[in-house]
């Protein structure tokens, strides 16, 4: 599965070098694992977009680096993938941009054609064959249709994806020059796949019990040993002592 990061600053300007390349387990150090695509996007001072992104692994992308020291801004999305639907191109390469706003996704879902039908005009919005480019497109359609507010469209987006089509898993960030929205569905295919009709829906798995572990008591101490009778106290036998014979 692909992997993202997200950073907000809230009013200040800053540098991501950190989390990106330097942190244990950074975003480069995953790459080795996600090896099909990185991309980095933040916004200058004026709102504008500065997005790097190539088809390739992070860790063997000079401009990854470059970008993950240069970039200054309030607000950061960065990607890395571990392809599942479409091929390794830069149209397919994460995050994804429309205006002020960019997207990026780690999960799967089926059910494209029924996606593509639902848009209809705002297919064309898409420009690459992921699975991802699509949610983003739905989820841009329902913000506008809830006056801009982005978390009433993340919300909105993600309810008819959880509803019409089977969703393996969904994690998703959105940033804008001064804020970041994020969402995530649980892992569990069976779960959010959608009702046939006239059958009851799938109840989800009960969450696992976690017990404590016990702790280690240490060595158990010594039970008594149980009284036991009073023994009688023998009186030593005393040796006969012979008499000493008389004079006569």
């Amino acid at each position: 599965m692909c992997r993202l990061f997200g950073l907000t600053a809230g009013a200040h300007r800053v540098r991501s070098t950190f989390w990106l390349l330097d942190a244990p387990d950074s975003l480069l150090d995953q790459s080795r694992r996600n090896p099909d695509g990185c991309g980095i996007a933040g916004f200058t001072a004026t709102g504008e977009v500065e997005l790097h992104k190539a088809p390739v692994a992070a860790f063997d992308d000079p401009g990854f680096g470059t970008a993950a020291r240069d970039l200054v801004s309030a607000t950061f999305i960065a990607h890395v993938r571990h392809a599942s639907t479409g091929a390794n191109t830069y149209q397919n390469t994460h995050p994804f941009v429309d205006g002020p706003v960019a997207f990026a996704h780690n999960g799967a879902l089926a059910g494209l054609d029924l996606l593509e039908a639902h848009l209809g005009p705002a297919m064309g919005r898409v420009h690459g064959d992921t699975d991802s480019e699509p949610m983003f497109a739905l989820i841009l359609t329902e913000t506008a249709a809830h006056d801009g507010d982005l978390g009433a469209g993340i919300t909105a987006a993600v309810r008819w994806l959880a509803a019409h089509v089977p969703v393996l898993s969904l994690n998703l960030i959105l940033t804008t020059p001064t804020a970041l929205v994020g969402a995530a569905l649980p892992g569990h295919r069976r779960a959010l796949d959608p009702p046939a009709a006239g059958r009851r829906a799938a109840r989800r798995p009960a969450p696992a019990r976690h017990r404590p572990a016990r702790r280690d008591p240490g060595p158990l101490p010594r039970s008594p040993r149980p009284a036991r009778g009073r023994r009688r106290q023998r009186t030593p036998r005393r040796s006969p002592r012979l008499a000493a014979p008389r004079a006569r």
